[in-house]
């Protein structure tokens, strides 16, 4: 991995990384590059796998980004995640931690409070909040 100044730089030469191309302030395609084709059908493969498993991060990485981006691009971000992971954890010598399918709702829980009453609503009930009393 030392021949790679950094995490970006594997994943750009891995073909995972998003494209950006933009010229006078106007985004044109995001479409990716085709880097090392080995690496990056085993990363997609892998990515198709781990967003298929149960209370993991990165299922929960993929049903979030699948909801709003699309499967096709939620799978090239859950591998694009896999490759950084990698990198870090062979640079650092760490074995993996895996952060936990809530991980995302402990980041930000108002976020995620606002966001399951507006759903509830939308689904026709009323909701009121209350704080939960420590005794």
């Amino acid at each position: 991995m030392s021949r790679f100044p950094s995490a970006d730089h594997v994943a750009s030469w891995a073909g995972v990384c998003p494209g950006n191309h933009e010229s006078a302030g106007k985004r044109t395609s995001g479409r990716t590059r085709k880097g090392n084709r080995f690496l990056r059908t085993v990363l997609v493969q892998a990515a198709h796998a781990a967003a298929r498993t149960r209370s993991t991060y990165l299922s929960a990485q993929y049903r979030r980004l699948a909801t709003r981006r699309g499967k096709k691009r939620a799978i090239m971000a859950v591998a694009h995640s896999i490759l950084i992971m990698a990198y870090y954890m062979i640079q650092r010598q760490e074995p993996y931690r895996e952060a936990g399918a809530d991980f995302f709702d402990r980041l930000q829980p108002e976020d995620t409070a606002r966001r399951l009453v507006k759903r509830l609503e939308h689904l026709g009930y009323c909701v009121t909040l209350q704080s939960p009393s420590i005794d």
